[in-house]
């Protein structure tokens, strides 16, 4: 399989304004996956299981909704499009809701229960613009970009963005909450958030012809999601391979505290290792094994590049180990994060020749519903495993089982989690022939 000029129907620069916003879209949910528990908990003094039995009934929150505003975004009809309108219209109070998480007024020590009310609301309102903005954006990728060489290009560009909104959104807090404090740290990466955001919007577009399908019940579009094996697997893959990389984002910072007693900021090192390597390779992973192979293959081998990565994590006793680990999971992330969307995108293509109908809302809304649900598996297993090794904000200096405690937490259940995304990914049907027989029909619709 090899990549031409010929493949690229839309220009350099549309490719490059709409993979752009990629950066704005992830700074603050990045923020909020790596650094908030941290936030929260420890620099806030948020009882660590009031944190956990919040953020499992959170979770189930932000799990619903992403159906719901998926299929909306389907059935949406304006002079701006179906998706756009949930990008333009989201993206301000996104960034602003995301800063005022970091400006909670509030300590765990003399008012836990204000505080947690206080992240509840802001957060709740947060993840519901997310949800809105995010389920917008990526529906447009399978309809802007209609072909495997041309989304494996858009995928690695984003990506790229999506890495530096890695590195800005978990890497660089550390160490700019000691610089600035962390308000000011908000207030910074929210103003590059909403400015990438907005500079992509001009180049997206939609084909007109999407908002006059006929309306697909609810009922009857979740029923055709849930019964088809090829999401099914896709999505059980990419929730399991979030669950491990959920881990390792939630307790990186605590590891570095209590595990290699090195100061929590020196995470930034970690993540930024990790995050610039994965950048570096995403170029090398799309032309070496995606365009060679498919997603599928691309996707397993990544996912056990990750389980070599989180082994010194456990076993490391130096700062040196640590960043071992990260350039091992840097190669490894940089393949999972190429190919997830693309992946889903395949069967988006699948999906519109059984059904006639383009349901991107739908299959993204339904991919962040499950993804989403392995964020509750995340904070249940953090907290029972805090709870179980004797971590207690309220302590002044932890136990000593606390450090094997947060070893076992960045490399058992990551391994489980990768491990189950292989087994799901041995079992995705849209490789080989049936891929091509997909592709093959749906170019002839096209043409039609």
């Amino acid at each position: 399989m090899t990549t031409t000029a010929t493949a690229f129907k839309t220009s350099f620069k549309t490719r490059i304004l709409y993979t752009l916003s990629s950066l704005g879209v992830s700074i603050p949910v990045e923020a909020i996956s790596g650094i908030i528990a941290f936030y929260i908990v420890d620099v806030k003094n948020l009882p660590a299981q009031w944190f956990a039995t919040f953020f499992i009934f959170y979770t189930i929150y932000n799990a619903a909704n992403n159906p719901v505003l998926g299929y909306y975004s389907d059935r949406t009809k304006s002079r701006w499009g179906r998706r756009i309108p949930y990008i333009l219209f989201s993206g301000l109070p996104y960034v602003l809701t995301f800063v005022l998480l970091f400006m909670a007024p509030f300590d765990g020590k003399n008012n836990p229960v204000a505080l947690l009310v206080y992240f509840g609301v802001i957060i709740v309102v947060w993840e519901g613009l997310y949800t809105a903005l995010a389920t917008g954006y990526y529906s447009l990728l399978p309809e802007m970009f209609d072909n495997y060489q041309e989304r494996t290009d858009v995928a690695a560009k984003m990506n790229i963005f999506q890495t530096v909104g890695l590195i800005v959104g978990v890497a660089l807090p550390p160490i700019l909450s000691v610089w600035l404090g962390w308000s000011w740290m908000a207030v910074l990466l929210g103003v590059i958030a909403g400015v990438t955001i907005y500079l992509g919007i001009p180049a997206m577009f939609e084909e007109k012809a999407s908002q006059e399908q006929a309306a697909f019940p609810f009922m009857d579009a979740l029923k055709a999601t849930f019964i088809n094996r090829s999401y099914a697997t896709a999505a059980t893959a990419q929730a399991m391979r979030f669950f491990g990389t959920g881990i390792l984002q939630m307790g990186m910072m605590f590891y570095m505290k209590y595990s290699l007693k090195v100061g929590e900021d020196k995470a930034t090192i970690i993540f930024g290792i990790a995050f610039l390597v994965a950048a570096l390779m995403l170029y090398p992973w799309r032309q070496l094994v995606a365009n060679k192979t498919d997603s599928r293959t691309t996707l397993i081998l990544a996912n056990l590049v990750m389980i070599v990565g989180v082994i010194p994590l456990g076993l490391g006793t130096s700062l040196t180990m640590a960043i071992i680990a990260a350039v091992i999971i840097g190669i490894g992330l940089s393949g999972l994060i190429l190919i997830g969307d693309v992946i889903v995108a395949e069967v988006i293509d699948e999906d519109e020749i059984k059904t006639g109908h383009q349901r991107a809302g739908m299959y993204f809304g339904m991919t962040g519903f499950i993804i989403t649900l392995s964020g509750m598996l995340v904070a249940g297993v953090f907290g029972w495993m805090m709870s179980y090794f004797g971590y207690d904000t309220l302590l002044e200096v932890q136990p000593a089982s606390v450090d094997m405690g947060f070893r076992l937490f960045l490399t058992i259940p990551p391994i489980i989690g990768f491990l189950l995304a292989i087994l799901a990914l041995y079992f995705y049907p849209l490789h080989g022939q049936r891929l091509k027989e997909i592709k093959d029909a749906l170019t002839s619709k096209e043409k039609k």
